[in-house]
């Protein structure tokens, strides 16, 4: 027992010092920043979020272009098959089955390599505008002397004096004047495991 207290009383000695020694937390000095404000309007952003939007409207129109056609044809072939009566198709329309299958796969994988383009590009679009925000958070902060920053959407109110959305705007639109708004190629490996 007497080791026991000693043991104790030795690790109490060592973790006591310690606490005495950590210092006082400074009080927080808050900016508060509208994230989605800033992405919306600084004029990079605008002009990669139109461009975006173009690719989607180019693969919704591709997607269509695809589809009529390969509508068409099932229907085609449907209405062949139907007619057969649940006999066996001959060798012709098994062979204009085939070729429709191979297109309808050439199709979908073609609308995946377009989806999965796009998906990257948006991705990299969120990349080029996240690290250059990062600094710029630190920039202002420091112009600010703030030392911890929020975003509006995580508060639940704020005084408009605490807002410095209009400073990192302005930051972001000087230090990002533009986007690119295609990403680069994916890697070979990755491509292959399709």
């Amino acid at each position: 027992m007497k080791k026991l207290l000693i043991s104790a009383s030795l690790a109490a000695s060592v973790v006591l010092p310690s606490a005495a020694q950590a210092q006082a937390i400074p009080p927080a000095i808050v900016a508060v920043v509208d994230l989605e404000r800033v992405t919306a309007d600084c004029t990079a952003c605008k002009t990669a979020t139109a461009a975006l939007r173009a690719q989607v409207q180019a693969y919704q129109t591709h997607e269509s272009s695809l589809a009529a056609p390969l509508q068409s044809e099932q229907q085609s072939l449907q209405t062949a098959v139907n007619a057969l009566n649940g006999k066996e198709p001959d060798a012709a329309l098994k062979a204009r089955i085939n070729a429709f299958q191979t297109k309808q796969q050439n199709g979908a994988q073609e609308l995946q390599r377009q989806q999965d383009q796009i998906k990257r590009n948006q991705q990299y679009v969120q990349k080029q505008i996240a690290d250059k925000l990062g600094p710029i958070y630190s920039q202002v902060m420091q112009r600010r002397g703030a030392n911890v920053m929020v975003e509006q959407g995580t508060t639940l109110a704020t005084a408009s004096a605490l807002d410095a959305t209009n400073d990192v705007l302005a930051a972001l639109n000087t230090s990002l004047p533009t986007i690119q708004t295609t990403a680069p190629a994916a890697p070979a490996n990755a491509q292959q495991g399709r």
